[in-house]
């Protein structure tokens, strides 16, 4: 079995509108949202061995974040073809995943995100950003990775976690 961690960048700034699409940056709601997560992977126990970004400068930056508050030490390295990926490219990208490597994270854009976790689960799930999925996977090696193969163990979408820890606070 592997697992394998979906997470759409984090929410990015359209303040300069001559930069080009692969290079916005994340906003300030963006950052907090991606050293949320980051805090929230380490806190729920999840532990990807290896993170896998596209080199987007949202999704670069995001990729920082969630590592700079892991809490652990794990491998980051970007891929090219995750940026404007098809569904076969991502799959292509995981399958590539060494073999002695049994969770990862795959930080990446919409449309992608969303094709990949239907593909993966047949099921249609809304990937706002910064939204964490995992998937586990009834595989044995990532080259066995195919439609179908995985199911969905939970969505998070830091806007509404956020939102449930402020309320638990609040009622403390």
């Amino acid at each position: 079995m592997k697992r394998l961690y979906i997470l759409r960048h984090a929410k990015s700034s359209w303040d300069d509108a001559s930069l080009a699409d692969f290079d916005r940056p994340l906003n300030d709601q963006g950052v907090g949202a991606a050293a949320f997560i980051g805090e929230l992977i380490a806190g729920r126990g999840m532990e990807p061995k290896v993170i896998i970004s596209s080199p987007a400068k949202r999704a670069e930056r995001t990729a920082e974040l969630v590592k700079e508050n892991i809490g652990f030490d794990v491998p980051l390295t970007y891929d090219e073809r995750v940026y404007e990926a098809s569904l076969t490219t991502l799959l292509k990208v995981i399958s590539e995943i060494p073999a002695d490597v049994d969770s990862a994270l795959l930080i990446g854009h919409n449309p992608g995100m969303e094709a990949i976790i239907r593909c993966l689960t047949g099921e249609i799930q809304p990937m706002s950003t910064a939204a964490l999925a995992s998937i586990k996977l009834a595989i044995g090696q990532w080259k066995a990775v195919d439609q179908g193969t995985g199911t969905l163990e939970f969505i998070i979408r830091p806007k509404e976690e956020m939102e449930r820890e402020a309320l638990v606070d609040g009622h403390r």
